[in-house]
């Protein structure tokens, strides 16, 4: 997910208008009511906005960098459990709060588990937000052959569910790729990763790449997109830093496919709550 430095701008909007609004009622609003005693001041447009919007832009900012944040979800590297065009919602205190524009750490909060779907920023370019599965742990060791994953010597349960039936028109849809083409054929797995029992796909179609084991080192994990054969996870890039980390990705609180012969709004998506 390319990330736009909103947080940035409301931050600088909440501290102007901020003090805007805190100059004016110490000095310029008395000065306003000594020089016009027969009739009420006149408050410059200046003032007036800053007054008007400072509380909306501070609730925002509080709750956006202490509570959630909303992500749009641009490509199909989470499918079949996430979908081009879902607006999610993150999350911000699970692993600990952490200030604004800094993501300098305030407290710890819990560590993520394996299953958690975190949203992080992505190591190679810290300006763009990844979203992908925490599959290993500090310690672990991760082994990822023929399509099945070992966690510490263990394979993980893998049955097959059903074969992946896409949305939309997708002989029409602009940019499709992958499992979004209806000749790739994918299959969906579900997988016991831990406690959590999640949706993840694969495409036969496809050679199989990537392929090896590592160790997660301290204070890191391994991540990996639901849609294996087309995710750019931890077996390409390597780890994910725990000070990366932005916050657990709960709910779909939207769905709108954009692309030409997409969905459109699907509100059977909206509130569902997002596996872990």
């Amino acid at each position: 997910m390319v990330h736009f430095d909103f947080e940035v701008l409301l931050l600088v909007l909440t501290l102007v208008t901020g003090a805007i609004w805190l100059v004016d009622v110490l000095l310029f609003a008395r000065m306003r009511r000594a020089s016009t005693a027969k009739k009420p001041p006149n408050e410059p447009l200046v003032i007036e906005y800053s007054r008007a919007f400072f509380p909306v832009l501070a609730i925002v900012l509080v709750l956006r960098a202490f509570a959630y944040e909303p992500f749009r979800i641009p490509s199909g590297s989470m499918m079949p459990s996430l979908l081009v065009g879902d607006f999610i919602l993150v999350n911000k205190y699970s692993y600990g709060f952490r200030l604004p524009v800094w993501h300098t750490r305030i407290n710890r909060g819990a560590r993520p588990q394996r299953g958690d779907v975190v949203v992080f920023r992505y190591p190679k370019d810290q300006s763009q937000d990844y979203i992908k599965r925490v599959v290993g742990l500090p310690g672990d060791h991760i082994s990822y052959y023929n399509r099945r994953l070992s966690i510490n010597g263990q394979a993980l349960t893998f049955d097959k569910d059903r074969n992946y039936e896409g949305l939309g028109d997708l002989n029409k849809m602009a940019g499709a790729s992958g499992c979004d083409r209806p000749v790739a054929r994918c299959e969906v797995y579900i997988e016991q990763l831990g406690d959590s029992r999640h949706t993840v796909m694969i495409n036969p179609s496809m050679t199989i790449g990537i392929s090896g084991e590592v160790f997660v080192p301290d204070g890191h994990y391994f991540v990996m997109g639901d849609n294996r054969d087309h995710s750019n996870d931890s077996r390409i890039w390597g780890f994910v830093p725990e000070d990366n980390l932005v916050g657990k990705a709960v709910m779909i609180w939207m769905h709108w496919d954009w692309r030409k012969g997409g969905t459109g709004l699907d509100v059977s998506r909206i509130g569902q709550r997002i596996s872990n």
